[in-house]
């Protein structure tokens, strides 16, 4: 079976390659082809693998190409990993907008407006050639903003197209042990959109036992969305939500956090990987330690202007390992290739399984995953606070979809201005100048002349 990762470079890859190491089942990965527009990073990570694989008597082959279309052509699974205007980009996207007093992050708010304005026309041509290259390929993705880039890409490849993200998984695993639980006995009820969701109940024997959780104030100290959130708010809205409301839930408190930093979550990340693709490349040494200390770091660091913001203290060292990304994604590949039938939360198309969006909507929510592909699970309708939040914001996405896709700067206005995050038309029109300024990536917004 043929994997093909597109940014193939990037600093994720060895936590897959790890876990098709670990895979020794039928039908496994035989061959990885790493496809990346920089050499340089792609051999460092090529290092990396080798080392992974010491000692396997049979890794999957890996290959190296810059050609999209090689690349693509056979390729049974496609990850896109790609990050448009690389971590250099995710600074400016977070400096610009804390510069302006509005939330800098990565895939939330302003930052992951400009990300995704960036991203959705590099991703839109992917999928186009996926179509043409590979049609019978199922394309997992991990693109950040992955509900968004999810949805442009699913309007050309319908369902064969599956987002992923490592937060709903992590939030049930620690709720699971703060509850005494294995997570693999348990139904999380958890609906929302990508960094925009809610575990709204944990079935176990068919009973709820979150209430229980909400009433224990020592339990939900256990673990960090519970120090993060308090038990008073999550009592007052009766479910527990993924780490990235922390931005809509204490947005004050998150700018203050973020300004106040030494450096931006984007920039810490920046100096880190920078230093390891160049430390590994020019000096001799094992490739494998120096990632795994630079990952160490990164988990170290993550949320920390979040969990400072909180008082909710140092990440647990459970949490210090991988979120989940590519277990998830093994999961998947396993699931559609041989039959093997699993729950998983995705980012698909809703199908209505979520009340409130349309049946074209990527929404974030439980899947069962067979070889027919993933299929959501009807949901519960949102409580009114959380639909309201969800609307807003599939809004923004769709705004975001038709500046990418006709070139309107009308849209991305749109998109900037009507982000709960974001308070002012005026800040908006800023932001967009300096973002179209700073961005080459972006010049579509001025050059087609749709307003």
């Amino acid at each position: 079976m043929r994997l093909t990762i597109l940014g193939g470079g990037g600093f994720r890859v060895p936590l897959v390659y790890r876990a098709l190491l670990a895979d020794e089942g039928k039908g496994r990965v035989t061959d990885v082809v790493l496809h990346d527009l920089d050499p340089a990073r792609t051999a460092v990570i090529r290092q990396v693998l080798a080392e992974q694989a010491a000692g396997f008597s049979d890794p999957p082959r890996v290959t190296v190409t810059t050609d999209l279309d090689e690349a693509l052509t056979g390729a049974d699974f496609v990850f896109s990993a790609i990050r448009v205007g690389g971590l250099a980009g995710r600074a400016a996207d977070e400096r610009l907008a804390l510069e302006e007093g509005v939330l800098g992050q990565e895939t939330v708010g302003a930052g992951g407006i400009a990300y995704g304005l960036r991203t959705i026309p590099v991703a839109v041509d992917i999928a186009r050639r996926v179509a043409e290259r590979a049609p019978d390929a199922w394309v997992i993705n991990f693109t950040n903003p992955a509900g968004t880039v999810t949805e442009a890409m699913s309007r050309h490849l319908g369902d064969r197209v599956i987002g992923i993200c490592d937060s709903p998984v992590g939030l049930g695993r620690r709720v699971a042990a703060a509850l005494g639980v294995e997570p693999e006995s348990v139904w999380f009820d958890y609906a929302g959109l990508n960094h925009l969701g809610w575990l709204r109940a944990v079935r176990v024997d068919g009973r709820d036992v979150l209430p229980s959780l909400l009433a224990d104030d020592a339990a939900l100290a256990s673990f960090e969305e519970g120090r993060l959130f308090g038990g008073e708010w999550l009592r007052a809205i009766g479910a527990v939500p993924n780490e990235y409301l922390h931005y809509y839930y204490f947005d004050r408190d998150a700018v203050a956090a973020a300004r106040e930093a030494p450096k931006t979550r984007g920039a810490l990340v920046l100096h880190q990987q920078r230093d390891f693709y160049a430390r590994t490349a020019d000096t001799p040494g094992s490739a494998l330690e120096a990632w795994d200390a630079t990952r160490l770091a990164r988990e170290t660091t993550y949320m920390a202007e979040n969990r400072e913001a909180a008082g909710a203290g140092e990440r647990e060292s459970c949490d210090l390992e991988s979120g989940g990304y590519e277990k998830v994604a093994l999961a998947i590949m396993r699931a559609i290739a041989q039959d093997e039938r699993t729950t998983l939360i995705l980012n698909v198309r809703g199908r209505g399984a979520l009340p409130g969006l349309d049946d074209d909507a990527v929404v974030e929510v439980p899947c069962l995953v067979d070889a027919n592909g993933a299929r959501p699970v009807a949901c519960a309708p949102l409580a009114d606070h959380q639909l309201g939040l969800v609307t807003s914001v599939k809004a923004v996405e769709r705004a975001m979809l038709e500046a990418a896709t006709t070139g309107s700067r009308s849209a991305a206005l749109r998109a900037l201005a009507t982000h709960p995050l974001v308070d002012s038309v005026a800040v908006a029109r800023r932001l967009l100048e300096r973002y179209e300024d700073h961005f080459p990536q972006l010049a579509y917004l001025r050059s087609t002349g749709a307003r």
